[in-house]
């Protein structure tokens, strides 16, 4: 790592397009949003791009959008009818999504160009509030719907050039995910125990290890509770595998989230010497 490398996150996104409703039930997220605040804090001016792999977007192979000026996916149910007609205006950036392409390539990685693909809210929901201004490019990273571990940590390590290249690299998707025990209480200790397996993987244990047990993450404690589909996990693959072999920290946590979840975000690398842009 050099001293303009940016790190990499694992962002838990939280529910639909939470930072454009208009109610009451967006102070559930004011934690995860104050997080994502401090976030754009530490990173200052460092940040030239951003490649958000989304655990709402799944494919044969990995997919990369790269339009010039991507549209909306509202990916969501149930919501009021406003919700539906929100735009997160940021360009996209055709060159970056053939660098992209082109690192997974070179690792004998299949990835093809999707010129259509639009912002899900994996994406909009975190850089709503992270880059309110929409004048940072943003491209995405599909998953690849074989939710192989081993797979996407390797992906993240054809991706980990971008880190120096002022590319931000976030694999969104939540720590947590069980969308039918969230609507009681049935969650809340799974959630806990799954979280607390992920605290001692990604910032108590050494790199090697960390790869290790991500590849073993269904022997963790309550794993199959946490994601009976593990599509909002396997972007924190992408992430630690970009990440070489620089440390973890927490960057936000929440126990009490919609009555009793817990929920956490994390951060791979130090942040840049170079961010603050003094």
């Amino acid at each position: 790592m050099n001293e303009l490398s940016l790190p990499t996150y694992f962002v838990s996104h939280g529910g639909g397009p939470w930072p454009y409703i208009t109610d009451g039930f967006r102070r559930n997220f004011d934690k995860l949003e104050q997080s994502l605040v401090e976030m754009r804090a530490e990173l200052g001016n460092a940040v030239r791009a951003i490649l958000v792999v989304s655990g709402h977007w799944e494919e044969q192979r990995f997919a990369i959008s790269s339009g010039a000026q991507p549209g909306m996916v509202y990916d969501y149910h149930g919501f009021p009818e406003y919700l539906y007609h929100i735009k997160y205006g940021a360009p996209g950036q055709p060159e970056l999504a053939k660098r992209v392409q082109a690192l997974l390539q070179g690792r004998g990685i299949e990835a093809a160009l999707d010129p259509t693909r639009g912002f899900d809210h994996g994406t909009f929901s975190i850089l709503k509030p992270l880059y309110p201004e929409e004048n940072v490019p943003v491209v995405q990273l599909s998953l690849d719907v074989s939710y192989d571990p081993a797979l996407h940590l390797e992906a993240g390590r054809a991706l980990a050039p971008l880190r120096d290249e002022g590319v931000l690299i976030i694999g969104s998707g939540l720590s947590y995910h069980n969308l039918r025990a969230m609507r009681g209480n049935e969650g809340h200790e799974p959630s806990r125990q799954f979280d607390a397996w992920l605290q001692q993987t990604l910032v108590h244990s050494s790199p090697y290890e960390r790869a290790k047990l991500l590849l073993e993450w269904e022997q963790a404690p309550s794993a199959r509770a946490a994601h009976p589909r593990e599509d909002h996990l396997i972007p924190l693959m992408v992430a630690v595998g970009a990440a070489r072999d620089e440390p973890g920290a927490v960057t936000y946590h929440q126990n009490d989230f919609a009555g009793g979840l817990t929920a956490s975000s994390f951060r791979f690398g130090n942040v840049p010497i170079a961010a603050s842009g003094q």
